[in-house]
């Protein structure tokens, strides 16, 4: 963009006015008690403030204040003369108050630290120039574009910088210019204008509707789906919410209740709106997950995940993944790197505006709306609990939305609630303001109400990156437990080279390998060291604080969530981690009496105060009703797709009138993936959807072995050592 400077006109009167202000300490006086009569008589005229004259008075009140603080700290200026001129600066300041009370929208502008645009920067300078100041050349120069993004000082020292992120920004340091700007009028309000609307707002949604759900209208699905990659296809009411993005909408709360796929609609929005590169804040628990869904969405996308400091991020992505907990060191860079889209996944995690989270969040969103050309990024906030205790809980989505700035309805929003009509005062204002709020983006669909799209019931799997010690143990023993079948496979092979065909792994003397293996794992006598039972085992101890929080997180959408887990251990974490969410839990065990284990049933399905049931896999794998849910999170896996099937079976009873979806927690880059994917090959599961076929279940035995042959033969294509002598 092209840098305007302002140079003092010649002056036009011989050196007469000029010389008539030298002998005046303060000639700026003179210039603001003009210059605010103008706008008096103005506005007085017309009732409200135009444009030109909102700069106007927002340029009287900055100048006032810096001159009062110059007059009161100048030691040249005697006593009598600065009480004459306080004086004086005191009725400049009396009749902004009195323009400020015939139009309450200026009040805004008579804040300290409200920032005058370039317009109002301009006119500061001509009328410095005006009462006869010198300006320096720094002070002349009028940037339009916006500064560089300000790091608070408590996060100035954590900042990193991934090491391809300068590359990246070098290769492009320009950004088009945004002509928009200039030629887009400020919304003034007319009906509502001096009306305080954020409170009347909030008493829309407390109201409610008489039971209209809160969800803007949407186009009807196309008749021809050109989104879907293949493999995959998009679900009606998915379908329908993008064409609302490709029409050009850009701002939504998208509610839908979890298992509706959130995720998918916001990952192919981007692609619809060509909003590219973009950010997804996300928490840690389904970071991996988001980086998949990207994968299968959009294939032709690169997408990559911030970890720690950032080591390994390419920053050549069009995708970036972050989670809440590491956001902070990486504030400054985001802030600056033209990002054009934005999701913030799980939104209720910024309900507290005093947070950091908060703030960094905001500050982003910010940022986007003052870089993106015509200042319409697409952002996106996903949640299935916009609200958590209070209707207030809106604030901090609508403030990142752009639907609400400095804690009053932003220009759209106010314009939309003007188009209505009537003011705070008339009850038909409420269901009219509260339809105004969701036209701007509000989207909520629940299970029930899209159940023709959705299979009865099915799996849905959450990838979690174990990234503590614990998590780097478990990838250490399973490396250790790959290679000791490997020395037994190249073992066996040396004393039998026929059995490799053609160089490639024998899948008979793998499976020999593998039966030994479980036999000593599960011999008293075998082998030390990790075997596939313990290291599954362990897995499941590092998921469970993930699992657990992610219960939490389902239970605040969905209410009443069934958890399961094969270890007591496991169980007993995840009833603390509950515990500390504030959430009431209720226990089902293979210890419990009969008596104790129907209370808590009981508990579970009649209780509203009862969220989560923590149950054993096998103790409640059978038997047992606990419709009252509809959501499942499988925290272990089984060893047989019967006993999963089983677990899923609880909820999916009769009285359920919901499709159910089971949620299953996998470590990330462990044997715990071989293991769902082994379950799903036999079961004949398609696309993670049980449709109650008959196939023939494996035994745990088999998937055990199979599991183990897909680790051996891992090991062997990482490091082919058995090949035999001269192959």
């Amino acid at each position: 963009m092209t840098t305007r400077v302002r140079h003092r006109a010649p002056d036009q009167s011989g050196g007469r006015q000029a010389g008539n202000r030298s002998d005046d300490p303060a000639p700026l006086i003179q210039v603001l008690a003009r210059r605010v009569r103008e706008v008096e008589s103005r506005v007085a005229s017309k009732g409200r403030a135009t444009p030109a004259n909102r700069t106007r008075f927002q340029v009287v009140a900055l100048l006032m204040r810096s001159e009062r603080a110059r007059v009161k700290g100048d030691p040249s200026i005697p006593a009598a003369t600065r009480s004459v001129l306080l004086k004086r600066l005191d009725g400049v300041a009396t009749i902004l108050a009195q323009i400020a009370a015939r139009d309450t929208s200026l009040l805004a502008l008579l804040d300290a630290d409200a920032t005058p645009g370039p317009a109002a920067r301009a006119m500061r300078n001509d009328w410095l120039l005006e009462s006869g100041a010198e300006l320096a050349p720094e002070d002349l120069v009028i940037t339009p574009r916006p500064g560089a993004p300000s790091v608070p000082p408590e996060l100035a020292a954590k900042q990193v910088v991934p090491e391809s992120v300068p590359s990246r920004v070098a290769a492009n340091p320009f950004l088009a210019p945004d002509l928009t700007r200039a030629t887009r009028a400020e919304y003034l309000p007319g009906r509502l204008a001096g009306w305080e609307l954020l409170g009347p707002l909030y008493r829309a949604f407390e109201r409610g509707s008489g039971g209209e759900s809160a969800s803007m209208t949407l186009p009807p699905k196309p008749a021809i789906d050109r989104l879907s990659p293949a493999g995959s296809t998009l679900m009606e009411h998915q379908a329908r919410f993008l064409e609302k993005v490709r029409e050009g909408h850009r701002t939504f709360l998208l509610a839908d209740e979890p298992g509706l796929g959130k995720t998918a609609q916001s990952v192919v929005a981007a692609s619809v709106a060509g909003a590219y590169p973009m950010l997804a804040v996300v928490p840690n628990v389904v970071k991996i997950n988001w980086a998949r869904e990207v994968e299968r969405w959009t294939p032709q996308r690169k997408v990559t995940v911030i970890h720690g400091d950032g080591k390994g991020v390419d920053a050549f992505a069009d995708v970036f993944v972050v989670n809440y907990a590491v956001l902070d060191r990486h504030f400054a860079w985001l802030s600056s790197f033209g990002f054009r889209s934005m999701v913030v996944d799980e939104a209720h995690f910024i309900k507290n505006l005093g947070s950091q989270r908060s703030q960094q969040v905001l500050g982003l969103a910010d940022r986007l709306r003052a870089t993106t050309p015509g200042g319409d990024p697409l952002l996106m906030a996903l949640t299935g609990t916009p609200l958590i205790n209070d209707v207030r809980d809106f604030d901090a989505i609508w403030r990142f939305l752009g639907w609400i700035k400095d804690g009053k309805p932003a220009a759209e929003l106010v314009r939309r609630l003007d188009e209505i009509g009537h003011t705070p005062a008339d009850r038909a204002f409420y269901p009219a303001a509260r339809q105004a709020v969701i036209d701007m983006g509000i989207v909520r669909r629940r299970k029930i109400d899209v159940a023709s799209d959705l299979p009865d019931k099915r799996i849905a799997d959450i990838t979690v990156e174990l990234d503590d010690d614990l998590g780097r143990s478990i990838r250490q023993a399973e490396r250790a437990l790959g290679e000791r079948l490997a020395r037994r496979y190249r073992a066996l092979l040396a004393e039998d080279a026929s059995a490799d065909i053609h160089g490639e792994p024998d899948l008979t003397l793998m499976r020999r390998v593998a039966a030994a293996e479980l036999k000593a794992g599960s011999s008293e006598k075998g082998e030390k060291g990790e075997n596939v039972f313990t290291l599954v085992r362990t897995i499941g101890q590092a998921k469970a604080e993930l699992a657990a929080d992610y219960a939490g997180q389902l239970s605040h959408s969905v209410g009443k969530v069934v958890f399961f887990a094969k270890h007591i251990d496991v169980m007993d974490t995840a009833e603390r981690v509950l515990a500390e969410a504030g959430l009431r839990t209720v226990s089902v065990r293979g210890d419990q009496s009969g008596g104790a284990r129907q209370a808590a049933i009981d508990a579970f399905q009649t209780d509203p105060e009862v969220s989560v049931a923590v149950c054993s896999l096998l103790a409640a794998g059978v038997g047992l009703n606990l419709h009252a849910a509809s959501n499942v999170v499988l925290a272990e896996l089984s060893w047989t797709a019967a006993e999963q099937g089983q677990a899923i079976d609880r909820v999916h009873r009769i009285g359920q009138d919901e499709p159910v979806t089971a949620w299953r927690i996998l470590g990330a880059g462990t044997i715990d993936t071989k293991i769902a994917e082994l379950i799903d090959a036999k079961q004949g599961l398609a696309a993670r959807a049980l449709d109650g076929s008959d196939d023939d279940v494996a035994a745990g035995d088999t998937l055990q072995r199979d599991a183990l042959v897909q680790l051996l033969a891992q090991t062997l294509t990482d490091s082919p050592e058995h090949l035999p002598p001269g192959s």
